[in-house]
């Protein structure tokens, strides 16, 4: 039960791109096409798993025994730096028409703040592996909902007319806060939650 609260948790209630505003670049460059948003959201999806999983177990058995603490964000960075570097390299391999769809930002995945907030989080709630795990994905999960409903909302509108006044980024960025709002309807489903199952 403890992992299904994790999960909902980190797609609803604190979304990290819609309660906690990590990995706006993306949110905001790649959100033009459905099909693109989803490539996106499941690079996110495996980059943010096992980056988080790998700096789990460095921080843990690494940086922890050995009192270097203070390298974490470097280490960190340099592991997903990595990670990004190889998922690059399959999807160059598996999906060409993907890959260069993605363009710039499947390298900025290095730089997602996303990710890298993500793999601070988990050390900082202090879960174990399983529940770094659950919380990555799951966070993952919701990156890629909000960017696919994101980017969903802006095809409809690029078939609407709209005034001179509000198109381009004025457009998305109040669209974008209209959706944020819509994601704190579920700001009281985790602690529904824990009373419902007596947690």
């Amino acid at each position: 039960m403890e992992y299904l609260l994790i999960f909902i948790s980190a797609i609803f209630v604190n979304n990290i791109i819609l309660s906690q505003f990590l990995g706006i670049c993306p949110f905001l460059g790649v959100s033009q096409r459905i099909d693109t948003s989803l490539g996106m959201g499941a690079a996110v999806a495996f980059v943010l798993t096992l980056s988080t999983a790998v700096t789990w177990l460095v921080q843990i058995y690494v940086l922890n025994p050995l009192g270097l603490q203070y390298l974490q964000t470097l280490a960190f960075i340099l592991i997903i730096a990595a990670l990004v570097q190889m998922v690059e390299i399959i999807l160059k391999k598996s999906s060409p028409a993907l890959y260069q769809a993605l363009g710039i930002y499947l390298p900025l995945i290095t730089t997602n703040c996303a990710v890298l907030g993500v793999a601070i989080l988990v050390i900082q709630k202090d879960f174990d592996l399983i529940q770094s795990i659950v919380y990555a994905f799951s966070t993952a999960v919701g990156f890629a909902l909000a960017l696919t409903v994101f980017a969903g909302i802006r095809e409809q509108l690029s078939m609407v007319k709209i005034p001179k006044g509000m198109g381009g980024m004025a457009l998305v960025m109040v669209t974008a806060g209209l959706l944020s709002l819509a994601f704190m309807g579920f700001s009281g489903v985790d602690g529904g939650l824990h009373k419902l199952f007596g947690l």
